[in-house]
């Protein structure tokens, strides 16, 4: 084939007959073939003409030649062919291929004649990039010098358009000039009104429209897809098929997406059905979609039975499988697809590597962490902001607050999320000084914080009970005029609460206009905490008044407040109330609650029955209520065999076997006491020392008991010694009074 091919081009002699072939070939998308018989072309010594080049400036466009194209351009200029519109007009394709936008523009503004070809081509130089306001200068400049605009214009401004007004005013040019019978056309105005998130006039248009392709019905229903409508998906599935158009994989695709957006079990597996029946089910984007939907829905092994089923499986299916286990709290399983996926060479993307390293966090594990941030290092991948984004989390939530603040400090542009990031991360990590720090800093960026960064901080000031900083955050929401949001209203409830200002959270809750089952549970704690139990129940009392139906976690809530308080009866009947009346299944933490409940009230053998029964997994934070409650109530029986159920356990807490080594010294069980403390060394464990802090104009100091490491150590033991000395001489004079 190749010697006929050969003996073809060697009979060729004219330049016309080259031309003709060269035209075919590009036609025909044969662009390797173009460069081929040119090669050819100029070995018999044939010379190209303003004919030839428009096809081979194109074919090393298409193939991304650009080194290739630049000689092409070089031999254009030698010949004196630069100001042929058609060549010029490949040129400028050429260099906007490259992003070479400067160049694209001094060739159009060199050409001595402007055509319809050459301006269409720099207009869709300027689109390509994005700079639409550009392209639609040049566009009305064009139509001032009394060129007119083809579809192919009008084609080329559709695809970077993000603004409804700037669509509206190329749909009206295409009725103006005729070319709304273009089907490539309108389906690409199809296209940019949903990208636009304008359904309304998309569907107005389709039904305007006189003839329908199967890229009119796929854009029109993946538009519906992508907003999770799927009643008017499916109907216009149903619509489409009457039609007597058949679904692609694209059709199926986002009739999939649809039912995962809706968390439609059934009806998903119904499509897939439908999907298997057509023969689309091989299609890694049906595929890919079915694993999304599975594992929204968290059927996990259905999702792994369809991944494994793939063969050629690509980056984006793997970033699939990763991102769903992940979102499914299967992070430990997301780390080893993205281990297989290594193992099969793909290369992972900006969306895998975000995807995983968020499964690090989760697990928190900054080793493994680590690995792939050396890995993004050593193979001089390119790290966009999300990655960095994600660094920057998983060192943060795994503790290593200065390698996060690092990967924060060399980013050369952050967003709101890197912010957020680096703030949320000291704040969660107790250093509430830092974090505002850093939010001090990005004030002065000019970067407008979100309701995330705002409760970050709250958080941190709920869990340190700072209520000087937590209220001057509350003053610059206030001053900041930040729109409303649940998120912070219910995160001031919550500081107030914990800093013990009941009034003032009081006054939070009562602004909030649409309270939700976080906002109530926030409050009804609150004041169970503060010994409030009979505001809390009757806040619990009024929250059905609402319309709102009772959850796990106001339930969760009362019985704290309940316990807290000692409300033992009122407590026994919230929890039996939760089957019983509201259908709820209590959880282990329910259990737990009812169990502290029980052991406040000296019933321990009850609570010990309660336990066995419910607790199919020994729970060594409630066997640790459970011997608190022997230790205080004397009963070394129950207190021996919990004991024992604590040292096989063998919990990771110093804390648990602080606890165990009390309870055997209350029992006089020496030999326990010096068997909890041997197995707590043995796992290299530490007490943490008891301490304390205090908040003063703002300012955090902490307390460590045997610690005399505070700078001012000496000047506090001082004033305590001179305040322990007055203390004792208001006392002795009525000591002395009282014994005479």
């Amino acid at each position: 084939m190749n010697k006929i091919k050969s003996s073809l081009l060697n009979s060729l002699t004219t330049t016309k007959s080259f031309n003709d072939i060269i035209k075919r070939l590009s036609s025909q998308g044969s662009h390797s073939e173009v460069l081929s018989t040119y090669s050819s072309m100029l070995s018999v010594n044939t010379p190209p003409d303003t004919n030839t080049f428009p096809s081979i400036v194109k074919a090393c466009t298409s193939l991304e030649l650009l080194s290739l194209g630049l000689s092409i351009h070089q031999r254009v200029v030698i010949n004196g062919f630069s100001s042929d519109p058609y060549i010029a007009s490949s040129l400028i394709n050429f260099y906007a291929k490259f992003w070479y936008t400067e160049i694209a523009r001094k060739l159009f503004d060199r050409m001595p004649e402007k055509d319809i070809v050459s301006c269409t081509a720099i207009i869709g130089c300027y689109s390509r990039v994005g700079d639409v306001d550009k392209a639609f200068c040049l566009f009305n400049k064009m139509r001032y010098q009394g060129i007119e605009p083809s579809s192919v214009t009008l084609l080329s401004m559709l695809s970077e358009l993000s603004e409804i007004k700037q669509l509206l005013c190329l749909h009206g040019c295409s009725f103006f000039y005729g070319f709304m019978c273009d089907i490539a056309l309108v389906n690409s105005m199809l296209n940019a009104y949903v990208k636009c998130e304008s359904l309304e006039d998309s569907r107005n248009l389709f039904e305007f429209m006189e003839k329908r392709d199967m890229i009119s019905w796929n854009s029109l229903i993946s538009g519906y897809a992508q907003i999770g409508d799927v009643n008017e998906t499916l109907q216009l599935f149903c619509h489409m098929r009457s039609e007597g158009f058949k679904p692609d994989q694209q059709t199926f695709g986002a009739v999939v997406s649809a039912t995962a957006t809706q968390g439609d079990l059934e009806l998903g597996k119904i499509v897939h059905g439908q999907i298997f029946r057509a023969g689309f089910d091989l299609h890694l984007h049906v595929k890919t979609s079915l694993i999304a939907m599975y594992l929204k829905c968290g059927i996990v092994n259905v999702a792994f039975r369809v991944f494994e089923s793939s063969k050629d499986k690509d980056v984006v299916l793997w970033t699939a499988m990763i991102s769903g286990l992940l979102q499914n709290d299967c992070a430990d399983k997301a780390v080893g697809v993205f281990s297989q996926m290594m193992k099969s060479g793909i290369k992972p993307s900006s969306s895998t590597i975000t995807g995983v390293l968020a499964a690090c966090a989760q697990l928190g594990s900054s080793d493994l962490g680590t690995s792939i941030h050396g890995f993004l290092l050593r193979r001089g991948l390119k790290m966009d902001i999300p990655v960095q984004n994600s660094l920057v989390t998983m060192y943060a939530k795994c503790g290593h607050l200065k390698q996060g603040l690092a990967v924060f400090t060399r980013m050369e542009n952050r967003d709101l999320v890197s912010w957020n990031a680096i703030i949320s991360g000291y704040a969660q990590n107790g250093n509430l000084s830092e974090a505002l720090s850093i939010f001090n800093k990005m004030m002065v960026t000019h970067q407008r914080p979100d309701s995330l960064t705002i409760v970050s901080l709250l958080q941190a000031c709920a869990a340190s009970g700072t209520s000087h900083q937590g209220k001057l955050i509350h003053n610059f929401v206030i001053r900041t005029f930040l729109r409303p949001s649940i998120l912070v209203e219910t995160s001031l409830v919550d500081m107030y609460c914990k800093c013990g200002d009941l009034h003032t959270a009081q006054k939070c809750f009562d602004r909030i206009l649409h309270k939700d089952l976080i906002s109530w549970s926030t409050i009804i704690s609150g004041y169970g905490y503060h010994g409030k139990a009979d505001t809390a129940l009757r806040l619990y009392s009024e929250l059905p008044q609402t319309g709102r139906e009772l959850n796990h976690v106001i339930f969760l809530s009362i019985l704290t407040a309940c316990s807290h308080n000692g409300l033992i009866e009122q407590g026994l009947n919230l929890f039996h109330s939760m089957t019983r009346q509201f259908n709820i299944e209590p959880k282990l933490e329910h259990h737990a609650c009812l169990i502290d409940l029980l052991c406040r009230a000296g019933r321990v053998e009850e609570a010990y029955e309660f336990y066995k029964k419910n607790f199919s997994d020994p729970a060594a934070d409630v066997l640790g209520i459970l011997l608190d409650a022997c230790r205080a109530n004397k009963n070394s029986k129950i207190g021996d065999e919990i004991a024992k159920d604590v040292l096989k356990l063998r919990p990771a807490d110093a804390g648990n076997y602080v606890q165990l080594a009390h309870c055997y010294a209350s029992m006089k069980r020496w030999d326990g006491v010096g068997e909890a403390w041997m197995q707590m060394r043995s796992l290299g464990l530490k007490k943490t020392p008891a301490w304390s802090l205090i908040e003063i104009s703002g300012i955090i100091t902490t307390f460590f008991m045997d610690h005399n490491s505070h700078p001012q150590f000496q000047e506090i033991v001082l004033v305590l010694k001179c305040l322990s000395r007055e203390m004792k001489k208001i006392i002795h004079p009525f000591e002395d009074h009282e014994d005479s």
